[in-house]
């Protein structure tokens, strides 16, 4: 077996609910499987959700929120965070103008949860855009669009068994814009390690904008009191005057406090030999991780989001790879971050994320980021920079 069948999970024939064994699959390794299920209850009514169990973790897509990834399970250790969303929202109950155009929120509890594709940032009017298009709300649609086709397969290539999921999703409008985003999810057997690799392709017959932002969010257990995160960086600047309150412990965490306000730095990252930045987040002993690459020539902006309020209220951090910074669509358009597609014309992203659980791992990982910013002395804005910082 070097490719399998291909198997429809959500679409116009697949059934409701359904489990893939290594039984269904002839001459495929033992000790995996793929669940489809679909929420029954309350807000999360008719949310299907794929578990993707490669023996040492579950991997928990939710197709029906823009292949967002809700969670992912290794072994005793929960990664993700705990949102007052406690669970799945169907987008049917997400209205995304409401409260002041700040209506993603109401659906928002993922691990990993895409902002785009026609706009990334704070909601506002764009004077350049068209009638149509010109209204932003926060952070974009594409978290609330439901996939239209998903597939399974089981892929041997260089010795490992590898489990693919691949979905689309269609964010279009007539006499707007019309992009698709096909999202591949890749997990070798065994492994604690998720690949993820996004395609999207402009559908109209004329020029489209892109933005893309990966809200990839984490609290505890990861996240607690003096966790640190880590990267190779040539600059870090305070997204708004909030952020320079606290320049000089940028990198570590506080425990839950209620109150704390939100804040944000925008990074300029430094990638490796092979075009990756490493981004690392451990707990306070360094026992426990998460580690994220990123392919730096399709996500040059890096934002670090700290939001350590109550665990009760969110407490969680947010490690952002994106096309941009996450300011207003027309100041990112003037600072030339706002990705131009030409008609037909397609753009990709890679992207690994991996949970460690050995000291050795992260010690290793640590010495990695060390090594990357030898490269280059690290510049930290004490201010506001103009044409980083936000100006909406």
């Amino acid at each position: 077996m070097s490719e399998s069948e291909i198997w429809e999970l959500c679409g116009e024939q697949a059934e409701a609910n359904l489990k893939i064994t290594s039984a269904e699959i002839d001459g495929s390794p033992e000790g995996w499987f793929v669940t489809k299920t679909t929420m029954k209850a309350g807000l999360s009514a008719g949310v299907e959700v794929i578990e993707v169990s490669n023996g040492a973790q579950s991997l928990f897509i939710l197709p029906t929120r823009g292949m967002g990834l809700w969670k992912i399970q290794a072994g005793d250790l929960r990664v993700g965070w705990d949102s007052p969303v406690k669970q799945p929202v169907h987008p049917a109950f997400v209205d995304l103008k409401s409260r002041n155009k700040l209506g993603w929120l109401d659906g928002f509890n993922e691990l990993v949860t895409r902002c785009g594709l026609t706009s990334n940032g704070p909601p506002g009017i764009d004077e350049t855009a068209g009638a149509i298009e010109s209204d932003i709300t926060l952070h974009g649609r594409i978290a609330n669009l439901p996939a239209t086709s998903v597939t399974f397969q089981l892929i041997e290539s260089d010795g490992k068994t590898e489990i693919v999921v691949r979905g689309t999703v269609s964010e279009a409008t007539l006499f707007g814009q019309h992009l698709e985003l096909v999202s591949e999810y890749r997990t070798a057997l065994n492994s604690h390690e998720v690949t993820m690799t996004d395609s999207v392709t402009n559908r109209s017959g004329r020029g489209a904008e892109l933005q893309l932002l990966y809200h990839i969010n984490i609290g505890s257990p990861i996240l607690e009191e003096e966790s640190t995160w880590h990267a190779p960086l040539k600059r870090l600047t305070p997204r708004d005057a909030r952020a320079t309150e606290e320049l000089d412990t940028y990198s570590t965490y506080r425990e839950p406090t209620t109150g704390y306000a939100e804040e944000a730095f925008f990074c300029k990252p430094i990638s490796d030999s092979d075009g990756f930045t490493p981004v690392l987040l451990t707990n306070a002993s360094q026992t426990e991780a998460v580690s994220l690459d990123f392919e730096t020539a399709a996500l040059p902006c890096l934002t670090i989001w700290k939001n350590t309020q109550s665990l009760a209220d969110g407490y969680c951090t947010g490690l952002e790879p994106g096309t941009n910074y996450p300011n207003f669509k027309a100041q990112e358009r003037r600072e030339g971050r706002v990705v131009k597609m030409a008609a037909g014309a397609s753009w990709q992203a890679s992207m690994k994320l991996s949970v460690l659980t050995d000291s050795q791992n992260i010690s290793n990982q640590l010495d990695r980021i060390l090594e990357l910013q030898s490269q280059a002395e690290l510049q930290i804005d004490r201010n506001l920079a103009q044409g980083i910082s936000g100006d909406q």
